[in-house]
């Protein structure tokens, strides 16, 4: 039985805490205690049992508890205070970073995005990062929108069964309940917007979540205008076959498009996080199209003001699919944007020539963006030659995928009693300048014994939580009495702490310290230095050998041997944590190299003073240093054909670290009766790794190297009613045409085969422009010091001039190299195009090589 209609009753808020519902419609209360501390003033248990969702504990308070705070002087008072601080943050003007107006809005899309524990809507690392880049650009004031979907029923909890196997389930997001406004039309009516798919139009209402500063809309198919198999487009993140995933990326794409133009925003630039949102690309060339531009005209407009960020290098996080599943929803797509199907499916291609190939969106993602980039530097190094495919002429040193390395957002994730610790001696620039080097700094007038001291609490506080926890799990699953009661003892509140905690896919190795159970046992079983670990983390509900890692660990666990020293955390979320990367001493990252893209769960700990001890892969390749100052390397970098030889090798590696490395530093403790030189090295971490790896940081990377010139590109092509862009056009079509006459001979050096260092090689090369001129292209000398095999280490180009024609026509280029260093070198000459609104002569795939 359904009702007729439904309403909800909530209390009514007595007109001195009117001030509680301004607090709890903004998500900035995820990253200001004071806040939280607020509601947890009024009622901690509700605050616990309502999962830290302000919007929810409002409408559970008893009316009664209310009326009481309404006359609570002192409540009220700080209550003003915290409403007017909000207040103040909201209203600031400009932004932090030059060269933004408020016009100039970037649009953030992603499939998903962590913010809150109170909004689920996140599955993992990704997720989170969108979260922090949101949060960060509030912080800096910058002009931004994200766009995503709303989840019916978010991603999975976890929870586990007696023998240890993951199972799931998925409980219904309320979002009436949640921090999330219905966006309403002109009438005050819930907005339903629409955009054809597959022949019949596809409905969505949007839901605004408020992030400071910077407004999150989220899609929602579920809306009576639909029919029931489209209403559950937006139920599940990741969830369904691969049409689900498809309609999802359509609606989180075209969608987000329409969104934006019925709610009147105008982007300056289109922020692409991860492949999925990449039909938006398609969706703005349409738009360009409906003003007059055609097809390649259009595209490069888009192209121009798209940046695009890839995440992962696993072949399986790229979405693919089938060329006829694609036309089942875009064939008239194709037909609108005057296209050929085959020419539709070459965006998504690798190929284009591969008519079995499948449609690529993150190919799609490369092909209409101008910026794009990895989220670390050995990332960008990997992607570069994960997609070299792309552009099959160029090494893979010039494919233009760039690196802006992440950053996690600072006062999300640094402990209350750290935060604290950091305003007495660093005052507010920990948090509104976080990237300068001055700030780093400061991390070392800290006392030793203060920043101690508040550490041992975290720990402490950690090993609370996970008793609580551990027997809220023992009793969810019908636990016997001794289970409770040996969870009370669980952990030792002054033991080195090692927390491991991610997603469970194999490549990340959670079973690396499973290999050798001798020597693990004795590590956690030493009673003058003992140690103990924590594990969290969820299996994909598709990815079997993921669960069969949790389970081997689960036993390993709960064995007799370990039971006391080893904990695993069932439904791994952002609260869970926050618990883990604040109270842990180090913190283990085991990913198979180059695997994992970034890792920003270790930044996280870093921001809180734990150590890394850490494979050489993403982020802590280019944050260790060699003298262990900062954590330590699980190996030196090497890259292995045999991944059971690979596991065995680090396996014994990570072994000697804790034994004769962390465990010896850890407990020796001297006069005084802490460890000084491991709080040396957590002052060090924080004061060389804090400036750079964090959100400030990340975000005014993408400003330069991104956003600004994006910004910049699109006001040039567009002026004069987009002639710039149609000449443009233009004038690719006419170098692709004219590209394969294009030849290079009678390539000459003025050297005798050794050079001095410092000494300038004079170059001479012979071109054959065919129907091109010399401004078209650039020809150049491509040097660098070459390795025993002949190939280049490092290269570094030097633009030729033209010096007139032979008699045969061709024209004669000259220049000069610079020997800089000692050693072997080598050069080529190559041709590349050249246009003063071509923003980076790799961007068209065209290259002319001596010899080709």
């Amino acid at each position: 039985m359904q009702p007729l209609q439904t309403y909800t009753v909530i209390p009514r808020l007595p007109e001195p805490l009117l001030g509680l519902k301004e607090l709890a419609q903004n998500l900035y209360f995820s990253w200001h205690h004071e806040i939280e501390d607020i509601f947890v003033q009024m009622d901690r248990d509700l605050w616990e049992r309502t999962e830290h969702n302000p919007v929810l504990f409002l409408n559970r308070i008893p009316q009664t508890a209310l009326e009481e705070l309404a006359q609570d002087e002192f409540f009220l008072q700080r209550l003003s205070t915290i409403v007017q601080d909000q207040r103040r943050y909201l209203q600031r003007q400009g932004a932090s970073i030059p060269g933004f107006s408020a016009d100039q809005v970037v649009a953030y899309f992603s499939a998903e995005y962590g913010i809150a524990h109170c909004l689920p809507l996140y599955s993992g690392g990704l997720g989170v990062l969108a979260g922090d880049h949101l949060k960060a650009a509030s912080d800096l004031n910058l002009p931004m929108v994200g766009v995503g979907l709303a989840y019916r029923e978010g991603y999975f909890r976890q929870y586990l069964t007696h023998d240890g196997w993951q199972q799931e389930r998925y409980p219904i997001n309320d979002f009436d309940q949640m921090p999330l406004i219905p966006v309403r039309d002109a009438q005050g009516r819930r907005l339903v917007a629409q955009v054809p798919m597959a022949g019949a139009p596809l409905f969505f209402g949007i839901w605004r979540a408020q992030v400071g500063c910077v407004p999150l809309y989220l899609l929602d198919s579920n809306v009576p205008e639909n029919s029931p198999a489209r209403r559950e487009i937006t139920a599940r993140l990741y969830g369904g076959d691969l049409e689900m995933r498809l309609q999802q990326e359509y609606l989180l794409g075209i969608g987000g498009v329409e969104a934006l133009r019925r709610l009147g925003i105008s982007p300056a630039v289109y922020h692409m996080n991860e492949g999925h949102s990449a039909f938006a690309g398609l969706a703005r060339v349409q738009e360009f199209m409906a003003q007059g531009l055609p097809f390649e005209a259009a595209a490069e407009l888009v192209a121009q003001g798209s940046v695009f960020t890839t995440h992962t290098p696993v072949p399986a996080g790229n979405d693919r699919f089938p060329p006829e599943l694609v036309e089942r929803y875009f064939a008239q797509f194709a037909k609108d944007l005057g296209l050929a199907w085959k020419v539709f499916l070459a965006l998504g291609r690798e190929n284009p020539h591969d008519d079995r190939e499948p449609f690529c969106m993150t190919v799609l993602a490369l092909r209409l963006s101008r910026v794009s980039n990895g989220v670390s530097l050995l990332h960008g190094e990997v992607s570069r030659r994960m997609w070299a495919a792309v552009w099959p002429q160029f090494p893979a040193e010039d494919i233009p995928i760039i690196s802006v390395t992440n950053g996690v957002h600072f006062p999300t994730w640094v402990a209350p009693d750290l935060s604290s610790l950091y305003d007495r001696f660093l005052g507010s620039s920990w948090r509104e300048d976080p990237d300068h080097q001055r700030v780093g700094e400061k991390f070392g007038a800290i006392p030793d014994i203060e920043l101690w001291r508040t550490h041992e609490r975290l720990r402490e506080r950690l090993v609370d939580f996970v008793r609580t926890r551990l027997r809220w799990q023992i009793q969810a699953r019908g636990g016997r009495a001794w289970e409770l009661e040996a969870a009370e003892n669980v952990l030792d509140p002054a033991a080195l702490t090692i927390g491991f905690a991610r997603r469970f896919a194999a490549y990340k190795r959670a079973f690396l310290l499973l290999k050798d159970p001798a020597r693990l046992s004795r590590l956690v079983n030493d009673s003058e230095r003992p140690v103990q670990f924590v594990f969290a983390g969820k299996a994909h509900p598709k990815d079997t050998e993921g669960k069969r890692i949790i389970q081997e660990l689960i036993n390993l666990c709960q064995s007799s041997e370990f039971r006391h020293s080893m904990v695993f955390l069932e439904d791994y979320d952002m609260h869970v944590a926050r618990h883990l990367v604040q109270g842990c001493d180090v913190w283990l990252n085991t990913p198979r190299r180059p695997l994992e893209a970034c890792g920003t769960s270790g930044m996280k700990a870093m921001a809180n003073g734990v150590l890394n001890v850490s494979t050489l892969d993403g982020w802590w390749d280019e944050a260790w240093r060699p003298d262990n100052s900062l954590g330590w390397a699980i190996g030196s970098g090497e890259e292995y054909d045999d991944a059971e030889y690979q596991d065995f090798v680090e396996s014994q590696i990570l072994y000697n670290i804790l034994e004769k490395d962390v465990v010896p530093l850890f407990y020796e403790r001297g006069r005084g009766s802490f460890p000084r030189e491991w709080v040396r090295r957590m002052k060090r971490a924080l004061q060389v790794l804090g400036p750079v790896f964090n959100g400030h940081r990340m975000l005014e990377d993408y400003a330069r190297v991104a956003y600004r010139p994006a910004m910049e590109a699109v006001r040039r092509l567009s002026k004069d009613h987009f002639a710039p862009v149609r000449d443009f056009a233009a004038w690719r079509m006419r170098l692709m045409t004219g590209w394969d006459a294009l030849a290079v001979r009678e390539v000459r050096a003025a050297h005798t085969g050794e050079v001095y260092v410092h000494d300038a090689v004079s170059v001479e090369a012979q071109v054959w422009l065919g129907s091109l001129t010399p401004e078209d292209v650039s020809v150049e000398i491509y040097a660098g010091p070459v390795d025993g095999l002949g190939r280049f280490i490092t290269r570094r180009t030097t633009p030729m001039d033209p010096v007139g024609l032979t008699e045969d026509g061709w024209m004669r280029y000259q220049g000069r190299t610079m020997a800089e260093d000692t050693g072997k070198f080598g050069f080529t000459v190559r041709v590349v195009p050249r246009h003063p609104l071509l923003r980076d002569p790799h961007d068209l795939g065209l290259v002319r090589w001596t010899g080709a």
